[in-house]
């Protein structure tokens, strides 16, 4: 129950609706009770009408008339504090599951992408989702069932004792048969559990994984072994339910027959003590605890399924809890950069990837002059897109230092400077939306001239207005509608509406030919008052760079203009005639 103990400050959060939960459990059971003497008065009431002659019917009809108002009153009271107790917990529960997703998913968007890196999206959304699930079972039906067992019990346990000690230790007597079932039958379904919920996670990250990937499955034609992999991971999910199934399947008949049990000693001691004349019992006596047994009979009964969900609430809240105590080394500062020009400096900045151990900088120095384009070019692997990431945060360097201005970027509060920059990484994210509100997504308050003037510098707009639907038109899932060019071109479109101090452009233009790519770049350098960083594989994107990096293994090599990179004749020229060759 130490996972589930983190809900505790949910439980203060919503005290007071859990506070009329349990009054009107209270109020309920009482008024179900009452109903227990009622009953003992009216079938005394029947055996004393038929045992005496001389019993008046008049009386008798009464007599039976006015307990049988009061039972159906009670009833009626005990309904409607019913109502009101299930509106209170399980609303409760509902409220519950509401801030828990809110507060897990604000938690995801707080998360570094070393995060993301390590965990698959199947996962994530099962555990915001079918967790989150299993969670509020514990806090509505699961909690409402188990106080209403606790309530009940010590009310029909004092009103049974008043009747009768030994029959009431009598019939109660099955009781610790039931609590060593449960206590047998505890560890195995708490390790079912998990192994449900760990495939099910599985499975949703298979599906999640085809769905977007359903091009390249249909490329390969790849369908049929799919499905045989689906249905492999489905079958084992299936298993692993009806093995928890079958658990439950035993548990329940053992519960059943405690009951049973119960029911029988009630008749058979009641039987013997009325007989022998013992405890003044009476047949309306027995009749009250029947329905006293009754009552209790599906609180016990419950206890299984009170117990199979506290476990399945124990499991995922434990998978929950190693998310939400998942902490982000990239911790924001609370300077505000008012006035920042653009300039960007590292100074000996050194870098390695947590997750993989790879040296991705090593001992960068640089500084970027405001309203300058700094091209940063090299060959796979050389650092260059870690450079972007860094600028970003992203990650934090292990070694040395950047400066935004004059500021460092740790000293920064991260959405501040995250506000000011506009970041076109190289694996194009577009959502399923119109091309307008995807443009619009970086910058929220962007008018319609001013989309337009970000798609006609992307180099976009005549490409648009020739589309039916103009800016209105839906894209498809990841923008599938498009071709590989367009939506680098309107992921663009999305960093410039945002007329950014500072553009990082993620090699970012390698599906677009020559030409346009030619003409965006121009657009770029046209445009006043930014700095843009270049990265790029392709050597023709950077010849109009006031500055080159050429880094190889993370150290920068070469630096310099493109004609002093030329006449240096080593790497960056070796690469720039490989590339020209090539396009020949």
């Amino acid at each position: 129950m130490k996972n589930l103990m983190y809900l505790n400050r949910y439980f203060w959060r919503y005290k007071w609706l859990l506070m009329a939960g349990v009054v009107w459990i209270i109020l309920n059971n009482w008024f179900l009770i009452k109903r227990g003497p009622l009953v003992r008065e009216g079938t005394n009431e029947i055996v004393r009408f038929l045992k005496d002659d001389g019993y008046d019917r008049s009386l008798f009809l009464q007599a039976t008339l006015e307990l049988s108002l009061y039972i159906v009153g009670a009833s009626v009271i005990a309904g409607v504090c019913l109502y009101f107790q299930r509106k209170s917990l399980i609303g409760m529960s509902r409220h519950i599951e509401y801030d828990l997703k809110n507060d897990i998913y604000r938690h995801y968007q707080k998360l570094p992408l070393r995060f993301y890196k390590k965990n698959n999206t199947g996962d994530l959304m099962n555990r915001i989702s079918e967790d989150v699930g299993h969670v509020r079972q514990y806090l509505g039906p699961s909690l409402m069932y188990g106080i209403n067992m606790v309530v009940l019990f010590s009310i029909a346990i004092h009103y049974m004792w008043q009747v009768s000690p030994v029959l009431t230790l009598s019939t109660l007597s099955p009781l610790p048969l039931l609590v060593a079932a449960i206590y047998l039958v505890h560890a195995r379904v708490n390790r079912q559990s998990e192994a449900i919920q760990k495939s099910q996670s599985r499975l949703a990250t298979m599906v999640q994984e085809i769905f977007s990937g359903i091009r390249i499955v249909k490329a390969f034609a790849k369908e049929t072994h799919i499905q045989t992999t689906f249905s492999s991971e489905s079958d084992q999910y299936r298993k692993e339910s009806i093995k928890l199934s079958s658990i439950q399947a035993f548990f329940f008949p053992v519960i059943m027959f405690l009951i049973g049990m119960s029911t029988v000693l009630l008749v058979g001691v009641g039987g013997y003590l009325i007989i022998e004349g013992k405890d003044n019992l009476s047949l309306g006596h027995i009749t009250e605890f029947l329905i006293y047994l009754n009552m209790l009979s599906w609180p016990v009964a419950s206890l299984g399924y009170i117990s199979s969900l506290i476990q399945r609430a124990e499991v995922s809240q434990k998978r929950i809890n190693e998310f939400l105590f998942e902490k982000n080394e990239v911790l924001s500062g609370s300077a505000v950069v008012q006035d920042w020009d653009g300039s960007v400096s590292f100074e000996d900045v050194s870098f390695q990837y947590p997750d993989t151990g790879i040296q991705a900088l090593k001992g960068v120095r640089f500084h970027l002059a405001g309203s300058h384009t700094l091209a940063i070019v090299g060959n796979t692997g050389s650092g260059k897109s870690t450079v972007a990431a860094l600028i970003g945060r992203q990650y934090d360097a292990q070694e040395g230092n950047i400066r935004i201005g004059k500021e460092s970027i740790k000293n920064m509060q991260t959405q501040d400077l995250r506000r000011q920059m506009g970041f076109v990484p190289q694996d194009v994210f577009l959502f399923s939306d119109t091309i307008e509100n995807n443009i619009r997504f970086g910058n929220e308050q962007a008018s319609e001239s001013e989309i337009r003037e970000a798609a006609r510098l992307a180099d976009l707009d005549s490409t648009i207005t020739h589309f039916p639907e103009g800016y209105k038109t839906i894209l498809g899932e990841r923008g599938i509608t498009l071709s590989g060019g367009q939506k680098q071109r309107l992921s663009i479109a999305r960093a410039l509406v945002r007329r950014p101090k500072l553009l990082v452009l993620d090699d970012c233009l390698s599906a677009v030919d020559t030409h346009t790519e030619h003409t965006i770049l121009s657009n770029l350098q046209a445009m006043k008052g930014h700095t843009c960083i270049i990265i790029s594989h392709r050597l023709s994107s950077v010849k109009l760079a006031d500055y080159i990096l050429f880094l190889d293994q993370g150290r920068i090599t070469e630096q310099g203009t493109h004609e002093a990179l030329m006449d240096l004749n080593g790497q960056y020229k070796a690469l720039y005639q490989k590339q020209m060759e090539e396009e020949k």
